[in-house]
């Protein structure tokens, strides 16, 4: 890409970093990207809520679509930054402002050519949470989109390498809240109570068993949250709730293992005499990559000299983009950090400025073959 142009992407990466928001809150951050783009480009910018596309349209095509992520997570920024986060508790320790970056970077190239094919960068929002990519990919039928990609940047991996994987890319995941509901009393009378300690108990180590019986089928459970009462030495607590990440390799699988848990708290809710409530979180469907769409992505890199890693395995951390893949074609692709570089959703990552050349590059690459 352009000189001038890879300068303007990443000073507007360090200031996306340094005022990051949460899922479903993204609004100056969308505000940023949108006055990036019509300052510096010729493409029409569409707001649509939470989220925003801008768009190269040419009458009589098919067209094809670019994404990504605006959200950061929920952790403090730990390390010395001259961009370092302002709001407290928030960082993008994920890369999401390197992705928007990326895409304001193919933008910037997109503005100095001729295309002949419609194009559409879609900024989404709440990829964290597993909502944004489901609410906006509705508009790849109204826009007649055929093919969508996007990239995330992966550590453990040579730093620009290009990381692809034909057919199941990530798992599928949920979060799951199962409450337990009894009757409080005080300590020094449990009896007069129904404490529903005991049940939670019991339903840890049940879904654990229960997970390791379906392991041909490559489910886990992951106990992230375990809350009975409070810490107050007169009470015994009447309410109690265990908070579970489900995942699996299908959605199916994972439905299945679900249900199944389901049916085990309540099972140990009625031996225990109190009752159980469920609430479902953060639901991401299974990323799987169009294995024609992903031998694009690789003849993009082959044409650029880079690297090109297959994976042997899906990545077991969840990705929204899968709710585009539901839909049309696509693949996502990863970008190496570097093999020591820190992991992303760790303490000590920050977005690596020399990969989003790599991006911007792979994203016009794949552009120009189809234009």
């Amino acid at each position: 890409m352009r000189t001038e142009n890879l300068k303007k992407i990443i000073e507007l990466r360090h200031e996306l970093h340094k005022y990051p928001e949460l899922s479903m809150n993204e609004s100056q951050t969308k505000r940023r990207l949108m006055n990036f783009i019509e300052t510096n480009t010729n493409l029409a910018v569409v707001d649509c809520g939470k989220w925003f596309y801008a768009s190269r349209y040419v009458e009589g095509t098919t067209a094809i679509a670019f994404r990504a992520d605006m959200d950061a997570l929920p952790m403090n920024e730990t390390i010395e930054l001259p961009y370092a986060s302002v709001n407290e508790g928030v960082s993008h320790k994920c890369g999401h402002d390197g992705h928007c970056a990326a895409l304001c970077g193919l933008a910037l190239e997109l503005a100095n050519i001729n295309v002949n094919r419609s194009v559409y960068l879609i900024f989404q929002h709440a990829e964290e949470i597993g909502q944004g990519a489901s609410e906006c990919s509705a508009m790849l039928r109204e826009r007649n989109i055929s093919e969508i990609y996007a990239f995330h940047n992966w550590s453990g991996y040579p730093e620009k390498s290009i990381v692809i994987r034909s057919g199941l890319c990530q798992c599928a995941s949920q979060g799951l809240t199962v409450k337990f509901t009894g009757i409080s009393s005080h300590a020094s009378e449990p009896e007069k109570g129904i404490n529903p300690s005991f049940a939670v108990g019991r339903f840890i180590m049940s879904a654990k068993e229960l997970y390791e019986k379906y392991e041909g089928r490559k489910v886990l459970c992951t106990v992230v949250n375990v809350r009975v009462g409070s810490r107050n030495f007169g009470i015994s607590p009447g309410d109690g709730e265990v908070s579970l990440t489900l995942r699996a390799e299908r959605e199916k699988d994972m439905n299945s293992f679900d249900d199944d848990i389901r049916k085990l708290a309540v099972k140990i809710a009625e031996a225990h005499s109190v009752n159980v409530s469920f609430e479902t979180h953060d639901y991401f469907p299974e990323t799987v990559s169009d294995s024609e769409c992903v031998m694009k992505v690789k003849n993009a890199s082959d044409k650029l000299g880079l690297k090109v890693i297959e994976m042997n395995e899906a990545i077991r951390a969840s990705e929204d983009f899968g709710w585009y893949m539901k839909q049309i074609p696509g693949a996502i692709f990863y970008v190496g950090n570097g093999e020591d570089y820190p992991a992303i959703h760790t303490d000590s990552y920050d977005f690596n400025d020399n990969i989003l050349e790599t991006a911007v590059d792979i994203f016009m690459s794949i552009f120009r073959s189809e234009a």
